[in-house]
């Protein structure tokens, strides 16, 4: 954790040197769902479902070494964040059960072809540009040559969260 926290300051750092309002994400995640609304009286059921759904999936190592820069779908926010390079296969099919629960109720599945990342820094506005081609390969390079970063950045999957309103919902992988 602490080593991890040094690499995003040196990342940040760097990245900052392009784009200055960049700051660091304070939770870090890979996302499976888009964000819906539910509705309070779905909530219960929706995690139940998923419970149920989840259930049988193993424990499983990914890793997330591959710095890449994101925009949200309406480009008013920037990301850069690192992409999954093994492991996208497990990722893959967690969502398919995800997108079988969000289906149940009506509500919109993952993308198509998701780019599983977890995010590091943000920024408002689509910055992609100033970030992209000469920053993105220095980042890249700062993370290729960090001490112990194959081992830093090698993520074992051991739960999936649920995040409803201010309430957690955690489903144990086996």
């Amino acid at each position: 954790q602490e080593e991890f926290l040094e690499l995003l300051e040196i990342l940040l750092s760097r990245a900052r040197t392009y784009v200055s309002s960049l700051a660091a994400m304070e939770e870090f995640h890979v996302s499976l769902s888009q964000c819906v609304v539910l509705r309070y009286h779905w909530i219960q059921p929706f995690v139940r479902s998923l419970r149920e759904r989840l259930a049988s999936f193993h424990r499983f190592f990914c890793v997330a070494d591959q710095v890449k820069v994101y925009t949200n779908q309406n480009k008013t926010r920037t990301f850069i964040g690192l992409e999954v390079s093994t492991g996208h296969f497990q990722l893959l099919e967690l969502v398919s059960e995800v997108d079988r629960v969000l289906e149940e109720f009506n509500l919109p599945t993952f993308y198509k072809d998701p780019s599983f990342h977890i995010s590091l820094a943000w920024c408002v506005g689509d910055l992609s540009g100033q970030l992209e081609g000469q920053c993105l390969r220095e980042l890249q390079d700062i993370v290729d040559g960090f001490e112990d970063s194959a081992l830093l950045l090698r993520v074992q999957w051991e739960q999936i969260r649920c995040k409803s309103g201010n309430k957690y919902f955690s489903f144990p992988l086996r």
